[in-house]
């Protein structure tokens, strides 16, 4: 099991701000938050963009610690006010624009959100800070990528908090701009910032463009399963669980000013990845359209400036905060089927005509499919 926080019995109940708390990875940390620190107050932020959905916190909207606001981290004026009529300590803040292949389909919200959204934020979380006197308590947590190191060989070492910035995409660009920013802010203003860097995500409420929600639904339809390239691009996949509980370890213990990577110890390869959830899918599903299932495999054109490999080193996190990971890949890969399976009444509304468009401009159009035989 990943480590346990031992914390003052008296610890003082946290009011938090999440943003972009409807959103995969923030609602799953909200869930995790206000199960292990029921006093805290939680207060969530979310513009309800199309990867945002009110119905992945349903389940906590009548606790009376827990608040939902829909608005955005570029409203200055609604930032400050939730920060100063709630009395925020701590920011968690995960609202982005987040899908490499939106961004390079059009980078200006990546640009308008991630850039100039944290921007707001920090100035905001600045004026708030001082307007309290610079308590010790105060915490900014900005949630980043390991996108934003770029793109490692097949023997090169794991990223760590000292790799030099080489985005290659606009969205690792931005997060590499949003890095930065929190970074001056405490070295200018010492303002109390913490940044991570994690690895790829996923679990329960995860948006269904992505890979491994894509792939659970495609093969539930009998769809093509569509992967990039020769499929031998390698990423360090952790559960979100795992991730959840990262954060909750740099928020209480994290020293401000330093940059912690979070990683899963699980490094795959996507046509493994896809092969392994199709093997799952076989296990556990019934009536599946197609079945083996890893006859919908298709291979498609890669994406342009697709990074071939991510791996983390946590080894920081590990021996300064106590953290690691618990979740292997397979224990991982099996819950997520399994909530995929349980929840098709959650992703089934995602597939709008709007989605659909979406997917066949980046599978259709921008890529030509190749059969795996």
């Amino acid at each position: 099991m990943t480590s346990s926080i031992k914390l003052p019995e008296n610890r003082a109940p946290h009011r938090l701000l999440v943003t972009g708390g409807a959103g995969f990875i923030a609602s799953n940390f909200v869930h995790y938050w206000c199960q292990h620190y029921p006093s805290d107050r939680v207060v969530v932020l979310d513009a309800l963009t199309y990867a945002g959905n009110r119905q992945n916190l349903a389940a906590l909207e009548e606790k009376p610690e827990f608040r939902f606001v829909e608005g955005n981290i570029c409203d200055r004026a609604l930032v400050s006010r939730l920060l100063a009529e709630e009395a925020i300590d701590t920011v968690a803040h995960f609202a982005a624009e987040s899908h490499v292949d939106r961004s390079i389909l059009g980078p200006d919200a990546f640009i308008q959100t991630n850039v100039v959204g944290t921007f707001t934020l920090l100035e905001a979380f600045r004026q708030h800070f001082g307007n309290l006197n610079s308590p010790e308590n105060l915490r900014f947590l900005h949630v980043s990528t390991d996108e934003v190191y770029g793109s490692l060989g097949p023997d090169d070492p794991a990223f760590t908090e000292t790799t030099p910035y080489a985005p290659n995409s606009p969205y690792s660009a931005s997060k590499a701009g949003s890095d930065h920013l929190a970074r001056a802010y405490y070295h200018t203003y010492k303002l109390p910032t913490l940044i991570t860097n994690c690895s790829n995500n996923y679990g329960p409420y995860h948006f269904p463009e992505k890979l491994i929600p894509l792939m659970c639904i495609n093969i539930l339809l009998g769809k093509p399963l569509p992967v990039y390239g020769d499929g031998q691009n390698v990423r360090d996949w952790l559960y979100v669980e795992d991730h959840c509980s990262a954060l909750d370890h740099v928020i209480h213990l994290g020293k401000p000013g330093e940059t912690y990577n979070i990683g899963g110890n699980n490094e795959v390869k996507n046509l493994d990845l896809v092969k392994m959830l199709c093997k799952l899918m076989d296990e556990t599903a019934e009536n599946l359209p197609v079945k083996p299932s890893d006859q919908l495999i298709t291979f498609v054109t890669d994406r342009p400036g697709h990074d071939r490999r991510y791996a983390m080193n946590a080894t920081k996190i590990k021996t300064e905060l106590g953290w690691s990971p618990s979740v292997t890949v397979e224990e991982g890969l099996r819950k997520t089927v399994q909530w995929f399976l349980t929840n098709q009444d959650w992703w089934q509304p995602l597939l709008s005509d709007k989605y659909q468009d979406y997917y066949k401009q980046v599978y259709d159009q921008s890529w030509t499919a190749k059969s795996e035989k």
